[in-house]
């Protein structure tokens, strides 16, 4: 399906099809409208545990002190807090989101938590990254990747800025590998989840379409060879709660 869209010049915006130039601009229109309550919806949605598997990235991810990181899809910061201190002084964070309503929530957030000085905030799009070949020890995208319009370019260009040695991470949603977990999180995903968005974010739509792009999104193994494909090596990932997340880590050598 995806090289019958490249062909016509259309891609998927949740279960709609949309033209290429038009998809980056409908995805900034949802996480403008969710930013606000984007951390409330998070613990909600998840009844806290992405903070479970964002801990988990952070302990895959290795980052030692020193090392220069980029969070991409950043967000309102809870990777980058992290990093923050992992890194220390001598090392550095780059919060990226190419929504600058996310951008704007985590730079206040982490100002108000007292995090500055190692940390640097970029609006980019994942794939176009505006940094030199070989910038980083580590490259994070939490939560991201299903809305970039060409994963693969996105892919290429992370790939393009990672230090040799250097190691991605990505966490997503993915698909359930626990029997009989499925048509619990459809009906949790496609009734449950627009209905809190409507009832606390005053935006049904936007979460819909949020439900809609999760399973759009490639399953673990697809994604395991479009990192292979895009020069990544020792590619792994593993399924987080019943596969309805999973993270994927793969290396630059």
């Amino acid at each position: 399906m995806q090289n019958k869209q490249e062909q016509d010049g259309t891609t998927h915006f949740g279960y709609e099809n949309v033209k290429v130039a038009e998809k980056a601009g409908k995805v900034a229109e949802v996480f403008h409208s969710v930013a606000g309550q984007y951390d409330l919806m998070n613990d909600l949605m998840s009844l806290g545990i992405h903070r479970l598997w964002k801990r988990y990235t952070i302990e895959l991810s290795a980052v030692r002190a020193g090392q220069k990181v980029l969070d991409i899809a950043g967000g309102t910061g809870d990777l980058a807090a992290k990093f923050s201190s992992l890194v220390g002084p001598e090392g550095k964070v780059v919060l990226s989101d190419i929504n600058s309503s996310m951008l704007n929530n985590g730079r206040s957030r982490l100002i108000d938590k007292g995090i500055a000085g190692n940390i640097e905030y970029v609006q980019a799009d994942a794939q176009y990254l505006p940094f030199p070949d070989n910038s980083f020890d580590c490259i994070t995208i939490s939560f991201g990747l299903r809305n970039v319009t060409d994963k693969e370019l996105a892919l290429r260009s992370m790939y393009r800025v990672l230090k040799p040695g250097g190691r991605l991470l990505i966490l997503e949603f993915s698909k359930p590998v626990t029997p009989g977990l499925k048509p619990v999180y459809d009906l949790y995903s496609f009734k449950l989840l627009p209905l809190m968005g409507k009832l606390i974010a005053n935006d049904e739509e936007s979460y819909r379409y949020l439900a809609e792009s999760i399973r759009m999104h490639p399953d673990q193994e697809t994604l395991k060879t479009m990192m292979k494909d895009s020069g990544f090596d020792q590619c792994e990932y593993h399924n987080l709660s019943g596969g309805i997340v999973a993270l994927h880590r793969g290396y630059k050598y």
